[in-house]
């Protein structure tokens, strides 16, 4: 089995719209409630292309032995003297609990540390995700805060706990100087 990802473009759309509602019920407890038109590949189109236009946001793909397997995105992109991103990512569920969304974690904070040039990375798990939260910490980031009500998840305001990593300590981890 090989994993690996790569940006994503609009010519995933309908792929990336299969999988997700092959995947509606295993993502729906960790996701917002989401129109009709998310599960479509001319939805996921029109959402590829806002998130490439935005400049903002840099989703990939997960990839396992070439075919669509999930996504990690660094999305909320602040340039200046702020250079942070926000994480977000999941897997399908016949590829859960193998590792692909450990490897997808890593390569795009590689990337985010090395090609894109950011200096923080944060992410935020539902309270009770105890996997996702395991993918982060095997990954470097640090648990630093909880944040109450703090997205719309499943149709409610849900707490969060709050992690990051920042560039020099992802660069340390792996005997590289900052």
């Amino acid at each position: 089995m090989t994993t690996t990802i790569r940006p994503l473009t609009v010519g995933d759309a309908p792929e990336l719209a299969a999988v997700l509602a092959a995947n509606k019920a295993h993502l729906a407890p960790w996701e917002p409630v989401r129109e009709d038109s998310f599960w479509t590949a001319r939805g996921q189109k029109k959402i590829i292309s806002d998130l490439l236009r935005s400049g903002t946001a840099l989703p990939h793909a997960i990839l396992v032995d070439g075919a669509l397997a999930g996504r990690v995105n660094l999305q909320t992109v602040v340039r200046g003297p702020f250079q942070s991103a926000s994480l977000g990512y999941w897997v399908s569920a016949e590829h859960a609990g193998r590792g692909i969304g450990s490897f997808a974690v890593a390569e795009v904070l590689r990337l985010a540390f090395t090609d894109y040039s950011l200096h923080r990375v944060e992410a935020a798990t539902l309270l009770h995700n105890e996997r996702s939260q395991r993918v982060l910490i095997k990954n470097g980031f640090e648990k630093f805060g909880m944040a109450p009500r703090y997205l719309r998840i499943a149709g409610e305001w849900q707490d969060h706990y709050l992690f990051q990593i920042l560039a020099e300590n992802w660069l340390a981890a792996r005997g590289r100087p900052a």
